[in-house]
């Protein structure tokens, strides 16, 4: 039975995630082992409501601050070659990865 790796990428940052999807195909294709993915998840929008005023009196206006997480998943045959390219993969700080073998 073929060992299966899933791969769970999060980010801030569409570009930086693209790139990440793009050497994780690059890796697949070299290595000659199937690849599923990356399948886009929904965007989850995360708003922050803060007060103006820093005293708190005054009228209530409020500012509303927004980020944007964006979510991507890849299941990949787990090969050995290619699971030691994967560990050694730059990943930016902004990007969390999280694999799990099944």
């Amino acid at each position: 039975m073929v060992q299966r790796a899933r791969i769970r990428l999060l980010s801030t940052s569409v570009q930086s995630l693209t790139k990440i999807c793009d050497d994780l195909s690059d890796i697949s294709e070299n290595a000659g082992i199937r690849m599923r993915g990356p399948i886009p998840f929904p965007t989850r929008r995360v708003i922050l409501p803060v007060r103006k005023s820093p005293c708190g009196n005054g009228t209530q206006t409020w500012e509303h601050y927004e980020m944007k997480i964006h979510k991507r998943l890849i299941d990949l045959d787990a090969d050995e070659q290619a699971m030691h390219q994967l560990m050694r993969l730059n990943v930016p700080n902004d990007i969390r990865i999280e694999v799990e073998l099944s």
